[in-house]
């Protein structure tokens, strides 16, 4: 085959695989950074609980008279001074304010004691690290301060005495009827004294992570898996960092640490977490509310605490609940963890400022700990197959996606990506390519096609050109016979013309010679020639010698016929027995001598 058809057959081969569509000719680019980012992101942030219960202990309020009776003197001068109105419920007021202003001046702790059981706590975000379950948070998610517990059991446990007790205090107003106002002074006092007298007994401390259900978000069902503190640092504004550790895990989603160098003023920032703002409003669903949620925002700059632990300032919006949650650059890494944000002069958290402790603070954390974080085959395995899903390569992503949920089987969202993929292909949006190597097998194949019709036009072009020449006798069987004398050139001369007649009759001899030696494989001795059979392996001799002044040659050596030789008569050669008869010789012979004497009739030169 020429160079020419195997380069043809190339340029097809190649024409074949550039079809092929490209595996990235969609790389699910128009998805924009947050859409992605969550996707990737929210299996492994959790939300976090933290539990304290125990029995509430407060006393009984008593006045103390003395100091009442000098307070109800004060109210009677400042009447007659004219400080404040003569009405009793003026001096009431009065008496109330002055009470609240120094309620252990005027109270004093008595029996009985009251008791209460209560239990409070908070939410706060938490995200994986390992796939067999450490967890970083942050150090004000997991303990408070004594004061702290102190004020948060009183905001819970206390208000049912503190509204009875100033209810009581009321009563002892007889003939004034209490508004708003003094009702609400009257409070007061036993807030302030209830709380400084409150004592808490057999407190208990708990952690734990309530594990999203399939969707996302928890629900009443959801199982809150216990978690121990392996560490804790500082509250804000320190080293607010928390390791826990969740036993019996495998398999989790995990997210993956960056570097404080990845990101710099002017980036833009992503927090996710479960924002208080949501998770304690009653106007939405426990499913929906306690889904991860995720904000943006601008690197504003980097600031320094007095303690001299360095954070970043961004715009990104968070409330409480999001303490503890994940930072993340563009590209999905953590770059640091929310702690705190501005708080105005009512408590009211301002939205668009939050503080975030850098990502180099929590490896310094996590390696006195000795723990390593590190992507697990849950997470890799999802993140491919959300590739794919964002390409709208569905059947691509199918399989990938059923593997993460063998990996791990309470993943709380790939049973929906699994739906999505499987609703996509049966409407038919599936736009998975065709994978490489089935193109590559089909260009060979295709190359294979072609090779395979250009050897065979070859060998018909071959066929043709060689049936277009003739033969060198009788269109027999090539290399089999010698050419014959008077096939061979010869030089011009004067004795053309007299040669031409001695190479008929050559020719005819030649002919009967071929015809026996062809039909006859060695079995006649040609006695006219004079030759030994061909078994005897006697060299053949040549018919004639050429005249002298020729180019004639002589036949080539002894050959031997596997095939009968095409007959000069225009049939095929009568196979002819190994012992012929004197019958057929004599035939055979006659018919030699008919030849001869026709070729001594014809003129010359015919």
């Amino acid at each position: 085959m020429s160079r020419g058809l195997v380069a043809a057959a190339a340029v097809a081969l190649v024409a074949v695989v550039a079809v092929a569509p490209s595996a990235s000719a969609d790389s699910g680019d128009d998805v924009p950074v947050g859409t992605r980012l969550a996707a990737r992101t929210h299996p492994a942030v959790q939300l976090t609980s933290l539990t304290y219960s125990g029995e509430v202990v407060v006393p009984t309020g008593t006045i103390k008279q003395g100091p009442f009776n000098q307070l109800v003197n004060q109210a009677t001068v400042a009447v007659l001074d004219g400080k404040i109105s003569s009405d009793e419920r003026s001096i009431a007021k009065y008496l109330f304010q002055q009470m609240a202003a120094d309620v252990n001046r005027y109270l004093k702790p008595t029996s009985p004691e009251r008791t209460v059981k209560a239990q409070v706590g908070g939410l706060c975000t938490g995200w994986w690290v390992t796939p067999d379950g450490y967890m970083v948070t942050g150090a004000h998610c997991v303990e408070m301060s004594d004061q702290e517990l102190s004020d948060v059991f009183a905001a819970q446990a206390l208000e049912k005495f503190n509204k009875q007790d100033a209810k009581s205090i009321l009563k002892d107003l007889r003939g004034i009827s209490a508004d708003a106002e003094m009702v609400q002074l009257a409070q007061q006092i036993y807030v302030t004294f209830n709380s400084s007298h409150l004592k808490i007994r057999g407190l208990r401390k708990s952690l734990s992570v309530l594990q999203s259900l399939p969707g996302g978000g928890v629900d009443k069902t959801a199982k809150a898996v216990p978690a121990e503190l392996v560490s804790v640092g500082e509250s804000y504004p320190g080293k607010d960092f928390a390791l826990l550790k969740v036993n019996g895990q495998q398999n989790l989603p995990t997210l993956p640490l960056g570097d404080d160098g990845d990101v710099q003023t002017g980036n833009t920032l992503y927090i996710s977490g479960f924002p208080g703002l949501v998770t304690n409003t009653p106007f939405f669903s426990l499913e929906s509310k306690l889904e991860p949620a995720l904000t943006e925002g601008p690197y504003n700059a980097k600031r320094t605490t007095q303690e001299g632990v360095p954070y970043i300032q961004t715009q990104a919006p968070s409330y409480h609940g999001n303490s503890g949650g994940p930072v993340f650059s563009k590209d999905g890494k953590v770059i640091g963890m929310l702690i705190a944000g501005t708080v105005s002069d009512t408590g009211e958290s301002s939205e668009n400022e939050s503080f975030v402790l850098p990502v180099s603070i929590i490896k310094e954390k996590l390696n006195e700990k000795n723990i390593k974080p590190a992507e697990s085959l849950t997470t890799r395995r999802y993140n491919e197959a959300l590739d794919d899903f964002f390409k709208r390569h569905y059947k691509d992503a199918l399989p990938k996606f059923r593997e993460v949920q063998a990996l791990h089987p309470i993943h709380p969202y790939v049973a929906k990506y699994i739906s999505d993929s499987q609703q996509a292909i049966s409407s038919g949006k599936d736009e998975t390519p065709q994978p490489m190597w089935l193109w590559i097998v089909i260009g060979a194949g295709v190359l294979l096609a072609i090779l395979g019709g250009l050897a065979l036009l070859s060998v018909i072009l071959r066929r043709r050109k060689r049936a277009a020449t003739p033969a060198p006798y009788g269109g027999g069987y090539a290399g089999s016979v010698a050419a014959p004398p008077w096939q061979q050139s010869l030089p011009p001369g004067p004795q053309s013309r007299q040669m031409a007649q001695h190479q008929s009759r050559q020719q005819v001899e030649y002919d009967v010679q071929a015809h026996v030696q062809g039909g006859v494989r060695g079995g006649i001795r040609d006695d006219v020639r004079g030759n030994a059979p061909h078994d005897a392996q006697a060299p053949v001799q040549a018919p004639f010698e050429a005249p002298a002044g020729t180019y004639g040659q002589r036949p080539d050596g002894p050959t031997q016929y596997v095939r009968p030789m095409p007959s000069p008569y225009g049939r095929p050669a009568e196979p002819v027995a190994d012992q012929p008869s004197a019958a057929q010789v004599a035939e055979l012979e006659r018919e030699l001598a008919e030849l001869r004497r026709r070729l001594e009739q014809r003129p010359p030169g015919a």
